[in-house]
């Protein structure tokens, strides 16, 4: 198996793992906050999309899904458009609201973007370095893997808050 095909199964399951959480799911929960102050469903796949998006653009040399292609103003947030959520408020959190339908219109775009990069990727790109604002600086072959755990901790969260949020309390 070549490098990149690896990372296109790893970026794969993150997008199962989006449309898995987001079948189904009701306004109301992805809205709702787990334990009332956890994050919600709708901001961490909004979340995760605006992280792979913004840093698989960067790497590439290529322009944001979420502007080239008019996510931003689709969502229509309160938010700046090169926000990806770090560092959010309480408040923050509660602006993002989209339906399932338009999280994953999203995240696919998103998707079909990273795949088209990573298909042409050969073993000795990934030592290119994309970032120098680290010490060591950060080479794309890092800057993948460290997008892809980001994004599986946040669809783990996501999935993990849908299971308690679709339970049916105990008698």
């Amino acid at each position: 198996m070549k490098s990149n095909e690896l990372l296109l199964d790893a970026f794969a399951r993150i997008r199962e793992t989006v449309a898995a959480t987001l079948d189904g799911a009701s306004d109301d929960v992805l809205l709702r906050r787990p334990s009332g102050n956890g994050n919600p469903i709708a901001w961490l796949i909004w979340h995760l999309s605006r992280v792979e998006d913004a840093q698989l653009a960067s790497a590439a040399g290529l322009e944001q899904v979420w502007t080239s292609q008019g996510f931003a103003g689709r969502f229509e947030l309160p938010l700046s458009e090169r926000d990806t959520g770090y560092g959010h408020s309480s408040s923050q959190v509660d602006a993002v609201k989209a339906p399932p339908e338009l999280l994953l219109d999203y995240y696919d775009a998103v998707h079909r973007q990273t795949v088209a990069f990573l298909a042409g990727l050969g073993d000795a790109d990934f030592d290119r370095i994309v970032d120098t604002r680290w010490d060591p600086p950060v080479t794309l072959g890092v800057r993948l893997v460290s997008t892809i755990a980001d994004c599986l901790q946040h669809a783990g969260q996501a999935a993990y808050a849908k299971g308690g949020l679709n339970a049916t309390p105990a008698a």
